[in-house]
């Protein structure tokens, strides 16, 4: 037994608590606590998931975890950034394929407009045969035809629907005037579109980081897991409203709504496997998670009323 395990266990036994109790208060199996107890931390996932885990046990029994870390630093395993050459190397693979599919897909647009502008061509082509042949006999044949002069016997009617005629044109004229003068009353007096919520980084320092949360109507956060991940998220209280793994292969995502609240604070294990949502808005993380794979995030609400 090493001398971290020791303390632990003591201050377990101090509390009055066994590994079943522990188990249930943490979420984390029983196996794993014997693991840190004893120092074998062999079956556990690894080191990010040993750190994890040694941290939540002290937290259960009310120590310090940093004090625990900076004490025991010799005995608890460093955690680093193990499968960021393979992921790289999926995205160099993936962009290769794309990049050869892409050459084909720009060559058939290039195609159909070909065959669409010889299609137009031959259309127009056709109906000016046939069109503008026949109009132009039928001028010939007009242009030959003798002028013939004819006297109108209701020249009188005439000029009396000439006026009516005018008169319409003048109300038409009103109308569309009127309907002008509305139509520009309608533009002065622009509609005032609600303000988008507004999600945006104001700060970041080492692995803390903050966002400004505001023209949102609610709060509510959501954490999904794309590998496996540790999670907390605290309100503006302390008070911790969800504390566990989250896993594709278990509990891939929770939902914690804090619409009354002003603050949350994400504590993220894994960011590289972990996605965070505001309202559904996706949280871009301000630290690369590949440069800081634990983050802290504190998200400030300001309610849309205020």
């Amino acid at each position: 037994m090493t001398e971290l395990g020791n303390r632990l266990k003591e201050a377990r036994l101090a509390k009055g608590l066994s590994l079943e109790d522990l188990q249930s208060i943490t979420k984390i199996q029983k196996r794993y606590l014997i693991g840190i107890e004893e120092g074998n931390y062999s079956s556990m996932p690894g080191n990010f998931y040993v750190r994890a885990f040694v941290k939540q046990y002290a937290e259960a029994l009310q120590l310090n975890p940093e004090e625990i870390f900076e004490t025991y630093k010799n005995e608890i395993p460093a955690t680093h950034n193990e499968d960021l050459p393979e992921k790289l190397s999926r995205v160099k693979t993936r962009k290769t394929v794309s990049e050869g599919s892409s050459k084909i897909f720009d060559i058939i647009p290039k195609v159909l407009i070909g065959v669409f502008i010889i299609g137009a061509a031959g259309l127009l082509y056709y109906f000016f045969v046939n069109n503008v042949g026949d109009k132009a006999n039928d001028q010939i044949n007009k242009e030959n035809e003798p002028v013939k002069f004819v006297r109108s016997e209701n020249l009188d009617k005439a000029d009396e629907t000439e006026k009516e005629d005018t008169e319409e044109n003048d109300a038409t004229k009103e109308n569309e005037e009127e309907k002008n003068d509305e139509q520009k009353t309608v533009e002065e007096n622009p509609v005032v579109e609600t303000p988008k919520q507004e999600l945006s980084a104001v700060q970041n320092s080492g692995k803390n980081s903050t966002y400004d949360l505001k023209n949102a109507d609610k709060f509510v956060v959501k954490l999904v897991s794309t590998g496996q991940t540790w999670v907390n998220v605290k309100n503006s209280s302390g008070q911790s409203k969800f504390q566990g793994l989250l896993s594709t292969t278990g509990t891939q995502s929770t939902e914690v709504d804090l619409t009354g609240d002003t603050k949350a604070v994400i504590v993220v294990g894994r960011t590289v496997d972990t996605e965070i949502y505001v309202n559904d808005q996706k949280l871009e993380y301000a630290i690369a998670p590949a440069d800081v794979v634990q983050q802290n995030i504190t998200i400030q609400y300001v309610p849309k009323n205020e």
